[in-house]
């Protein structure tokens, strides 16, 4: 790539955003592999009657945490590796960038002993049957062991993107994804292995996938490259990272909570038949939410470049390009989704009663879909510009005060049962979409203007 091409201050802003957002979109659809791939085959097994496939649903939220630590270092690291980089700060960019692979390596091995020593009160917890248990300790007693595989390869790799080359980022899980694309059927099928041979090609796909990484960030293509000098963890860098990456990883812990919660209340109001579908349902928002992450995402490095070099207007841009495409996106799939459900449920399983009942589950689950884009939007645009605070708030604001509550006491309104349930993600996504974008306009997108009007005026 050239030197022009890494320049996010010149040139056309939507190009940017477009040229970060596809192989970022390509690459996250292809990560979701991993564990599509995964549910879509266990949940065709034949004669487990959907028991597998909720099995699957109760590792959720434990997934959902190791992402949440990787968000903590990689997405907090990664915006303030793109600001440095943007001001022409390379040491502190490669600083910011050795702490973070040290703090991702070090909690992985942290986050794999305490699951290890609490994995079967957790999973009773987190809304497991005496049915269902052995089927989600099968998986993850195998799947921990790729923790370490898991942070480091998907936390580095936005290191990768914020450097400029976002093809690259998507090779990392290209290869991953095929490989455990390729191993999935020869161990579940071929060699009889199940659920746990789901779980091997999973962490062995993720291995590859973080070797690959860390190859090129040694590498010398890499502009921004790993030293053994910035692995010693330095105070106030780690306070930074941590306070922007708050965010991401409060968006993803409080989802862990927040599938806690979900899988309690069904078995409560429902039993093990509706944890399948939730998991359906989880699996089916992380494929159509994808393409306005990856807009959102690939529009970060963007924004954070053009704010560390003064460049407001073009900051302001971003903003309103990633906005307008994400909104079209959402209109479409909202759609789609509600008019034909029936593709989606039989991709996941062959059930014929989780088919029947999870048609109603997916209209209402998804009719406040086209609101998620503003919440994404929003907190877009405080990350990629450093507010942390905000970014914090939002995500807090989202899942805490506005989702956990609903999933708990909807349930109980009008014996609403398990449609409570599923009510409470698009009252969520309409009243903290709305309240995350309309903050950031009043808040960031107007100070801009008036940050662009001093800078032509001195």
């Amino acid at each position: 790539m050239t030197k022009q091409g890494q320049d996010f201050s010149q040139g056309s802003i939507g190009r940017h955003v477009v040229a970060q957002a596809v192989p970022l979109i390509i690459a996250q659809l292809i990560q979701l592999l991993y564990n599509l791939v995964d549910r879509i085959y266990i949940g065709h097994l034949p004669g487990e009657n959907g028991m597998a496939l909720t099995g699957i649903g109760l590792v959720f939220p434990i997934v959902t945490l190791v992402t949440a630590f990787t968000n903590l270092f990689g997405v907090g690291g990664a915006p303030l590796c793109s600001i440095a980089r943007g001001a022409g700060k390379t040491e502190r960019a490669e600083k910011i960038m050795g702490n973070c692979l040290t703090l991702l390596f070090a909690t992985s091995f942290l986050i794999m002993a305490l699951c290890y020593l609490l994995k079967r009160p957790v999973l009773y917890l987190f809304g497991a049957s005496d049915n269902t248990y052995p089927y989600a300790d099968a998986y993850l007693k195998i799947y921990l062991l790729g923790t370490v595989f898991s942070m480091v390869g998907t936390g580095m790799n936005n290191f990768i993107t914020v450097q400029g080359f976002p093809a690259v980022a998507m090779y990392t899980t290209v290869i991953g994804a095929v490989i455990n694309l390729i191993l999935d059927p020869v161990l579940i099928f071929l060699f009889h292995m199940g659920i746990e041979g789901a779980a091997i090609a999973t962490v062995f796909a993720q291995g590859v996938s973080a070797l690959w990484v860390m190859r090129f960030l040694t590498g010398k293509r890499a502009l921004l490259r790993l030293r053994k000098k910035n692995f010693l963890l330095e105070a106030g860098l780690v306070k930074e990272i941590l306070s922007l990456g708050l965010s991401g990883f409060i968006m993803s812990a409080t989802n862990c909570v927040s599938q806690v919660a979900c899988n309690s209340m069904l078995r409560i109001y429902g039993g093990d038949l509706y944890i399948g579908i939730m998991t359906i349902l989880n699996s089916v928002r992380e494929v159509i939410s994808m393409p306005v992450s990856g807009i959102t995402n690939g529009a970060q490095p963007i924004l954070g470049y053009n704010f560390g070099a003064r460049k407001y207007s073009r900051v302001k841009q971003g903003i309103r390009f990633m906005t307008a495409a994400g909104s079209i996106y959402t209109l479409i799939a909202w759609l789609v989704l509600l008019l034909f459900p029936h593709p989606f449920l039989m991709l996941f399983t062959s059930n014929q009663e989780m088919i029947r009942e999870g048609v109603a589950a997916i209209q209402i689950y998804f009719a406040g879909f086209v609101f998620m884009l503003f919440q994404f939007s929003g907190q877009s645009a405080f990350v990629g510009l450093g507010k942390s605070k905000q970014a914090v708030f939002f995500s807090l604001f989202l899942k805490v005060i506005i989702v956990l509550p609903l999933t708990i006491l909807l349930p109980a309104v009008n014996n609403l049962g398990i449609y409570g349930v599923y009510l409470a993600e698009p009252i969520s996504n309409v009243i903290g979409g709305l309240a995350c974008f309309l903050t950031m306009y009043f808040l960031v997108y107007r100070k801009l203007g008036r940050l662009e009007e001093e800078e032509r005026s001195s």
